[in-house]
């Protein structure tokens, strides 16, 4: 993809896993087609073949959807703590392996706190899963 076109597809991605509903989707998937898909035929095909696995996703409610696409608190979690790893070729035991991932997790988990409309996505997780929400915080239901 061309470089100064990235933003511009990436904004016209959006719109398709930011709509309210799995028809206004299709529709923003087709107007993308439309636009890029002579330029950019593999991810309008990319897209195609794999709605099916898209289209579940519309099922949560838009604060759920949110939160499952703009974060993935794993992955970046992962990639934190391997970086600092990797960086450093060997450690002298075991104990200063452990201590430097103390270290890093407390430096991550200050960003934690970033997440946006966490407080109306937690809302909706209770809503759905209640019992599993309150056992994670150790509530007895």
């Amino acid at each position: 993809m061309n470089w100064r076109e990235r933003r511009r597809v990436a904004a016209d991605l959006k719109a398709i896993y930011r709509a309210a509903t799995e028809r206004q989707a299709t529709q923003e998937l087709e107007d993308f087609v439309g636009k890029w898909g002579d330029k950019y035929q593999a991810i309008g095909k990319l897209w195609r073949d794999n709605w099916d696995r898209v289209t579940p996703l519309f099922e949560f409610p838009a604060e759920v959807r949110r939160i499952m696409y703009t974060t993935n608190a794993v992955e970046s979690l992962h990639m934190s703590l391997r970086k600092i790893i990797k960086t450093r070729g060997s450690f002298p035991s075991e104990e200063a392996a452990l201590k430097l991932l103390y270290l890093a997790l407390q430096n991550v988990s200050r960003k934690w706190e970033i997440v946006q409309q966490w407080k109306q996505a937690l809302n909706q997780f209770e809503v759905l899963w209640g019992d599993r929400i309150k056992a994670a915080f150790g509530k007895v239901a």
